[in-house]
């Protein structure tokens, strides 16, 4: 019983602390010795916070502009997505306000504006995907996104589009249409970045040829919680035998489980993988 506890607080509790720690941190710094130098905005809420930074004269600091801008969310997460994913949320978020100042610095890497974009946009994709992994929003977009894709059932890229588009033509406006256009490199960069560190958004479509297709389904269903469809009657054009063709969809976060049951039960089957462009239906995705 003590055991079971503690492996669910470690799960729940101690990676989801410690992304939201990377993120403050990983933010803070691509903020102060990239964005800050080669004046490059991000995208979403911290964009929003550089840039009303930038309208007030820094009278209103990037810091309490994060933290002002998020807090609504938060509580609309609270109330319609879950208690858990918001609290974790707020700690992530509030970490990254406070560790903005902290790593303030006045020692200048570079400050080309390309650079900058790059590096800036990479660090940043790093800790929103490596949050996002661990369980742990960055709040603003993220949260709007799941609202939408929970009534909806749809993603929201138009809205994220267009609210960044905001952001760059603020950067426009600000330090000029060249540092707007650096600023969308960053953007750019920066979404790649998540999509390499946040792999549960990306599903894979696993075909499996084997005969023990019972054993194998069994085997999949206990050690992940993924359907799998069973078609029989399928004939080796090679060898000549009978066979069962299995089909099941996962995350790409979930691969190595997979890999790992197939080879469990049927070191000798046949598989191949496939990226999934799209899923309707039923398929299981943990709540945030």
């Amino acid at each position: 019983m003590i055991a079971k506890l503690e492996k669910k607080l470690d799960h729940y509790y101690y990676h989801q602390f410690a992304g939201a720690v990377l993120y403050g941190v990983i933010l803070a710094i691509a903020l102060n010795y990239f964005w800050k130098p080669g004046h490059i905005y991000s995208s979403g809420f911290t964009g929003l916070a550089q840039l009303i930074d930038t309208v007030t004269n820094g009278r209103i600091s990037v810091s309490w502009g994060i933290a002002a801008a998020n807090l609504p969310l938060l509580v609309i997460a609270a109330l319609k997505l879950s208690k858990r994913f918001a609290i974790f949320t707020a700690l992530a978020v509030l970490l990254s306000a406070l560790f903005v100042p902290v790593f303030a610095t006045k020692t200048v890497l570079t400050s080309d504006p390309l650079i900058c974009a790059i590096f800036g946009g990479g660090l940043n994709g790093m800790a929103v995907g490596t949050a996002l992994r661990f369980g742990v929003g960055t709040g603003g977009l993220d949260i709007i996104g799941m609202l939408f894709k929970m009534k909806f059932h749809t993603k929201v890229g138009s809205i994220n589009l267009a609210f960044n588009s905001l952001i760059m033509i603020g950067a426009g406006l600000t330090y000029g249409w060249e540092y707007a256009l650096y600023s969308i490199i960053g953007v750019v960069v920066s979404a790649h970045f998540i999509d390499v560190f946040y792999t549960r958004q990306q599903q894979i479509q696993e075909i499996i040829v084997t005969n023990k297709p019972e054993m194998m389904c069994e085997h999949i269903q206990n050690k992940m919680r993924r359907g799998v469809t069973i078609i029989d009657s399928t004939h080796g054009g090679y060898t000549g035998k009978d066979k069962s063709v299995l089909l099941t969809v996962v995350t790409q976060h979930e691969l190595g489980d997979l890999r790992e049951a197939i080879h469990e039960v049927d070191p000798h089957a046949f598989y191949s993988e496939s990226k999934v462009e799209h899923t309707g239906g039923r398929f299981f995705e943990p709540e945030p």
